[in-house]
């Protein structure tokens, strides 16, 4: 058995052992070639996490049509001038944070007549250096989105600041999807993610944790 797999299971028991049912893991493989990912995917595993357009499409587009059950997500900054390759590419996008490439990625979504799942990507500590929409803005954009867009915002996402105050945000984060009457939790990390388990995540992004350090 590979290692990826042996890690694999290791969270796969480590979330099982908590009770909780229904969590998704989303392997983060950027960075990681196909044939590294491999195992986790003849293995059975279905989503997949990237941060690049190109990247993604280079890399998943031929193994997604022989393989029909893989789902792509996109976790990193998505530029408005990409959403028409990201509709093409992903199944859920992570990181919806402005009007402007709301307005894209739904035209694009008509357009090209595919229906995609967004997370809010919410900047929890107003990080300057981060993206997101300010958690006192989030139930407008939510409107705005779902309204006028009709998008199908599934949950709300976030990386929390480094400040030690993980529980907080986590609480902070899910009550507000809670508000929203949000099914989805895009939160907790390799680092983080047995702590965004207590605050109903249902969607963990884990890269390292799986695949190992990144070179």
């Amino acid at each position: 058995m590979s290692i990826i797999i042996e890690r694999f299971d290791k969270i796969k028991s480590n979330i099982s052992n908590t009770g909780i049912k229904g969590t998704k893991i989303v392997a983060v493989s950027k960075t990681f070639t196909l044939d590294h990912i491999m195992p986790l995917i003849q293995y059975g595993h279905d989503h997949f996490g990237e941060n690049k357009v190109q990247e993604a499409e280079a890399k998943w587009s031929e193994i997604k049509k022989a393989k029909t059950n893989l789902r792509l997500h996109m976790i990193g900054k998505l530029q408005s001038n990409k959403a028409k390759k990201a509709i093409e590419v992903f199944d859920y996008i992570h990181s919806l944070d402005n009007q402007k490439l709301a307005d894209n990625l739904s035209k694009f979504q008509i357009s090209l007549n595919k229906s995609v799942s967004y997370f809010i990507q919410v900047n929890m500590g107003n990080e300057v250096q981060k993206s997101g929409i300010p958690y006192h803005e989030v139930d407008a954009f939510y409107n705005y989105c779902t309204m006028e867009k009709k998008m199908n915002v599934i949950g709300l996402m976030a990386i929390p600041p480094n400040d030690g105050k993980t529980d907080q945000y986590f609480k902070s984060l899910s009550e507000l999807n809670l508000s929203l009457g949000l099914k989805e939790l895009s939160m907790g990390m390799s680092s983080d993610y047995m702590k965004a388990l207590n605050y109903k995540a249902t969607f963990l992004r884990l890269g390292s944790s799986i695949f190992g350090d990144r070179s």
